[in-house]
């Protein structure tokens, strides 16, 4: 994503602020760079850290002012929010004319586990899903696809071994939730780097997110 020093720039779902601050690090006017969370410590977290516009805000019903912002980008936001239509809605008139719009959801519904019952989940998309619902708010998709390729079918081979020879209903959430050791993320780290570098011309036909780019009519 370019990043230009007169652009308005919020990041809903912001956490402690790791995009706000590397949006400030590509050249963002720091004045001009906004970040919402409903985590009180994670905006903490931000101001701690210099970052001058972060709030403590309900994602589905932001209160700046109309066609304030021109790039909105949120990741795994949306998919905590129980009316995401509106939320899309409200989101809308965020964004100036012609602004765009960044989301990263969760992908399908056949990888939900405890992980998305802890983190407070109502769903998992699919590429077209997320696709309409961007259109039925006003916006028009200039990009979609799936994200994570690499571990989606890992991650799909597990669940399911799980879900066959182990009992779900007597496992907690938190136990889906077990930080993987150094090495195993610094294995991961590479696979997405990798994966990122080809994305710029492919297209995979599935991920573990999914994302889609648009724009204000």
């Amino acid at each position: 994503m370019q990043v230009s020093p007169k652009a308005r720039y919020l990041d809903i779902g912001c956490s402690t602020g790791m995009l706000l601050s590397e949006l400030i690090s590509r050249g963002a006017d720091p004045d001009s760079v906004y970040g919402v969370d409903i985590s009180e410590s994670a905006i903490g977290t931000c101001v701690e850290r210099g970052l001058k516009h972060a709030h403590v805000m309900d994602a589905a019903s932001i209160t700046f002012d109309k066609e304030s912002f021109d790039c909105i980008v949120s990741s795994d936001c949306l998919e905590h929010l129980e009316d995401d239509n509106k939320a899309l809605q409200n989101w809308y008139t965020l964004l100036k004319p012609g602004g765009r719009l960044v989301v990263f959801v969760p992908a399908f519904m056949s990888l939900w586990s405890p992980h998305d019952v802890v983190n407070h989940h109502y769903r998992r998309y699919e590429r077209g899903e997320l696709a309409q619902k961007m259109e039925a708010a006003g916006f028009t998709v200039q990009d979609q696809g799936y994200w994570n390729f690499t571990l989606f079918f890992p991650i799909f081979i597990f669940r399911i071994i799980k879900k066959v020879f182990f009992n779900i209903s007597e496992q907690t959430p938190q136990e889906d939730l077990k930080r993987p050791n150094f090495l195993v993320n610094k294995l991961l780290f590479g696979l997405l780097s990798l994966e990122n570098r080809l994305m710029k011309g492919l297209h995979f036909p599935i991920g573990v997110s999914t994302y889609c780019i648009c724009t204000k009519k």
